[in-house]
């Protein structure tokens, strides 16, 4: 008898995972299940669309003939709210149930609503999906003013969306005295600052939001800062994090605090049930511990590897090794390119240097170990330092070898093969 696999969610994770279980099984089931009204997009290209830059076609990766064309069975505009552990079952909004041997959870998260009066205004805009994209490019197409909430990757994004249209004024509320302050020294930061200014924006620092004034049709009027400062804006982005779709797994034993917990095979507590992408906390053995990322390039090694795991587990002849992967992020948005890496907001030591206007580094470490870090400018050296985090060598005590402009991994005194 076929297996039978059902997947929930059809971002890069789980569109990854269903060409993976085909290419191993000619014979099995395979459903897909998003709420979304389209296939897989590239995410990635949605920032591009919205700034106007590019038409619809070259986001979409996915058209609904590729599915059937590897009899996989896709179901859009599904909403699954529970899962049946015992039963091997989950349900959908529309009474519908369907049966699994094995279960992918790949459903992300959903942008947080900043907790303030007037966050549910017409004209508030998050920033995540393809459809988002769309709102905000026919947004920002007749805003005069904008108003950007949130100081990391996607408010960034958000800010140089803004900059790319003739808008009167675009202000950017931070809460810090600095975009991305986890990551980011002022000096690197600066970087930065300087580069939005040119596009345009206005930063409002040391600063956030107490209320979105409405007009009288519930369409967001104006913003109002901790200052009291009041900023016309009848357009508005937020990206101030997500909260992650786990909501269909209330009852079963799977770990769902921050999170889907898997260990390094994206395997969850509960027999049969896999997860994938950023809702994802795994155990990482290259820091060997907990971490969580949402990068592209992760999502799609996780939903390879959980597809591969899947088809171990039911028997199949299929190799699977532990998830080692190093992560990165890059902004393209600026004359000068930007990446981050690994974990560059956590540990315990750092080092940074400045090469010149627009080239910095800074890199995280923990427990002497390289676990992440920022590149501005100059991403030449992204790969060696891959490396030595995948390596778990100790280099925090030969930080001016590793800050040189370039440097070789055989300068360093560490007894890894690095070939």
């Amino acid at each position: 008898m076929s297996a039978s696999y059902v997947i929930v969610g059809d971002g890069i994770a789980g569109s990854t995972a269903a060409e993976e279980l085909r290419e191993h099984d000619d014979d099995a089931d395979i459903t897909v299940i998003t709420d979304e009204g389209e296939a897989l997009y590239n995410r990635i290209l949605i920032k591009e669309y919205a700034k106007g830059k590019m038409p619809e076609g070259p986001v979409s990766i996915h058209e609904t003939d590729w599915y059937g064309d590897r009899d996989i069975d896709l179901q859009m505009n599904t909403l699954v709210t529970s899962v049946d552990e015992d039963a091997h079952e989950l349900y959908t909004h529309e009474g519908e149930t369907y049966e699994y041997d094995k279960l992918l959870v790949a459903t992300g998260g959903t942008p947080a609503n900043i907790p303030v009066p007037g966050s549910h205004a017409d004209g508030l805009h998050h920033f995540w999906t393809f459809e988002d994209a769309r709102d905000i490019r026919e947004g920002m197409e007749t805003a005069e003013n904008a108003v950007i909430v949130g100081a990391g990757l996607l408010g960034i994004d958000l800010a140089a969306i803004a900059g790319a249209y003739d808008l009167e004024n675009a202000w950017y509320i931070m809460r810090g005295n600095r975009w991305w302050r986890y990551a980011l020294s002022l000096e690197g930061a600066e970087i930065m600052h300087k580069a939005m200014r040119d596009m345009g924006i206005e930063l409002v620092l040391e600063s956030g939001v107490e209320e979105f004034v409405m007009d009288d049709e519930g369409h967001v009027d104006a913003t109002i800062d901790a200052n009291g400062e009041r900023y016309e804006s009848r357009f508005v982005g937020a990206a101030i994090g997500l909260n992650f779709n786990t909501e269909l797994l209330q009852g079963t034993n799977v770990e769902t605090n921050g999170g889907i917990h898997t260990d390094e095979y994206m395997r969850t507590d509960a027999d049969d049930i896999y997860a994938a992408g950023d809702i994802v906390t795994f155990f990482d053995p290259v820091i060997e511990g907990e971490a969580q990322n949402g990068s592209w390039g992760s999502a799609k090694e996780q939903g390879s590897l959980a597809a591969r795991t899947m088809l171990a587990d039911q028997g199949a002849d299929v190799e699977t090794e532990e998830f080692r992967w190093v992560s990165s992020y890059s902004i393209t948005h600026f004359d000068f390119p930007f990446l981050s890496f690994g974990y560059p907001t956590e540990g315990d030591d750092d080092a940074e240097r400045k090469y010149d206007e627009t080239s910095w580094r800074r890199l995280a470490f923990q427990d002497g170990q390289l676990i992440g870090g920022v590149l501005i400018g100059d991403l030449a050296a992204q790969s060696k330092y891959k490396d030595l985090i995948l390596s778990g060598a100790e280099v925090a005590d030969q930080k001016d070898v590793l800050l040189q402009e370039s440097f070789s991994l055989e300068d360093l005194d560490v007894d890894v093969n690095f070939d």
